[in-house]
């Protein structure tokens, strides 16, 4: 369980493919801290350490979340946003994630507006998930490459979040532009009450 509130940006410094999957090397600050079998969210995608060595971790992601994300489009000196699983007992200061992304979406546009920026981003609309809570809605929660975020101008596949300074020098959002690629993880509390309302029309 994560909250979307990334510690840092990690960089990628080796990449293997090996049949199906493919294991991604990478460099962090608290790379002394981690242990193997750890989870960690990575662009949000939650992820399992397998290896510790010379300054830097490895995970490995299955072809089904290669599918899912943007991970199978990493190349060496690529920044990925990462988290350390919660703490029972500690604040919640972004909302629910639990690192299991939903789909990709592009990157439409990105505005500065005076020291901050927009970003617009734009996702393939599935009606039949949509009613099933895979959808925005206005001023509720969205995570975008592992970040919590406030969505304003939700459109029907489409929505607008806005990006302080710091997310901006602290996370990967330093260099999203048009055309780029992220990962979308949808609110689990909004999946949820489209469930439960599929049971009531039963």
């Amino acid at each position: 369980m994560f909250s979307g509130i990334v510690e840092e940006y990690a960089q990628v410094v080796a990449l293997e493919r090996e049949k199906t999957n493919l294991h991604i090397t990478m460099r962090c600050s608290f790379v002394d801290e981690l242990s193997i079998d750890q989870s960690i969210a990575h662009n949000g995608v939650c992820l399992t350490v397998v290896r510790i060595e010379n300054g830097t971790y490895t995970v490995t992601a299955v072809q089904e979340t290669l599918e899912r994300s943007n991970l199978g489009l990493l190349r060496e000196g690529d920044l990925v946003n990462i988290e350390r699983s919660m703490i029972m007992g500690g604040r919640l200061d972004g909302h629910i994630v639990q690192g299991h992304v939903d789909q990709t979406a592009v990157c439409k546009q990105v505005e500065e507006m005076d020291g901050s920026w927009y970003y617009t981003f734009e996702y393939a609309l599935n009606p039949k998930m949509a009613r099933r809570g895979y959808m925005t809605v206005e001023k509720g929660s969205v995570c975008v490459n592992g970040v919590s975020l406030t969505v304003c101008n939700s459109e029907l596949n489409s929505f607008r979040v806005a990006i302080i300074p710091y997310t901006h020098d602290h996370t990967n959002f330093c260099r999203i532009e048009a055309g780029t690629i992220v990962n979308l993880e949808f609110d689990i509390v909004g999946k949820y009450l489209a469930k439960m309302q599929e049971y009531e029309n039963l």
